[in-house]
């Protein structure tokens, strides 16, 4: 089925949000859709292997809007590059607001796909916000302090809160952002993440298909992810049908976090378990597995019937 994407804006907060609107070219006159939000991970942006996702839903029926948080990617708003928990999942409440205004439309049949740290926002915001009816969180970030001390060695996890005070001294007499790299290469100087394959994931994918994207970060980001945990209120999720997507060998979302969540989510949920890295997921078997398990979801939650 061809699909067509429109380039749209949506408010949220003092922001504009940048987003592709993916609605089935072909539809039924005066017979509103239902739609999906979604977003993407720590520091990316929309154009990293997300729109296939996207089409894949709309070609099922279901419409699909992809967006870059405030401060990222074509959006606008300040500071550029802070990673905000908060004001992300406000996002995704913002991104559900402009669906269900649509014509095209259903608003009492949205949903919401996350992915990486953007699959912990989903638990959260489907914990809470009644007007979501399904959640698909692939790779997520279950608690990112329990994560961090699984994925940094010791000394790692202390540099990371070392930066994050320091920071927070420098702020008390001075204003602005400081920034790091958002990826680097073992050894090759701070960095949020420390790490031969997501650097060379980010950049491929710069190379590739989103050469805006800038390779920072800004250091008061970090209490606030260290902080973020959205799995606590993973049980508050259901009745909302929940689907939780894993990568077996991924070491930046552990996969052990990610089956106590799932364990502790009340019925109806589904995990799937797909082989591969966190990357695992965005190109080859594992996007076409993980997408056509979450089309699914969304066709039987939100389009059936």
């Amino acid at each position: 089925m061809a699909v067509e994407r429109r380039n749209i804006t949506f408010s949220s907060g003092h922001a504009s949000c940048a987003g592709w609107f993916f609605l089935p070219a072909e539809r039924a006159a005066n017979v509103p859709l239902p739609a999906v939000a979604m977003a993407h991970g720590m520091g990316a942006v929309k154009e990293m292997y997300l729109e296939q996702f996207a089409r894949r839903f709309a070609q099922a029926g279901v419409a699909a809007l992809l967006f870059d948080y405030r401060g990222f990617g074509a959006s606008d708003g300040a500071p550029r590059h802070k990673i905000a928990p908060r004001d992300q999942m406000e996002d995704y409440r913002s991104a559900l607001t402009w669906l269900s205004l649509r014509e095209e439309i259903d608003a009492e049949r949205l949903g919401i796909w996350g992915t990486s740290f953007s699959g912990g926002h989903v638990l959260h915001v489907g914990a809470y916000d009644p007007r979501v009816k399904a959640v698909v969180s692939q790779v997520g970030a279950m608690d990112l302090y329990a994560n961090a001390r699984q994925v940094m060695s010791p000394e790692q996890f202390a540099a990371f809160q070392k930066l994050a005070v320091d920071e927070r001294l420098r702020r008390d007499g001075e204003c602005g952002e400081v920034y790091i790299a958002n990826a680097l290469p073992p050894g090759e100087g701070p960095a949020m993440q420390v790490d031969r394959e997501t650097y060379d994931w980010l950049i491929q994918a710069q190379a590739t298909v989103a050469p805006s994207w800038v390779n920072e970060v800004a250091v008061s980001s970090f209490e606030a992810i260290l902080e973020h945990a959205p799995a606590k209120s993973i049980e508050r999720v259901s009745p909302r049908p929940l689907l939780m997507i894993l990568a077996t060998e991924d070491q930046w979302t552990p996969p052990g976090l990610i089956r106590d969540a799932y364990e502790r989510a009340l019925e109806p949920k589904r995990l799937l378990e797909i082989s591969g890295g966190h990357y695992a997921v965005y190109e080859g078997e594992g996007a076409e597995l993980a997408g056509a398990a979450a089309a699914d979801w969304f066709v039987e939650h939100l389009a059936a019937g």
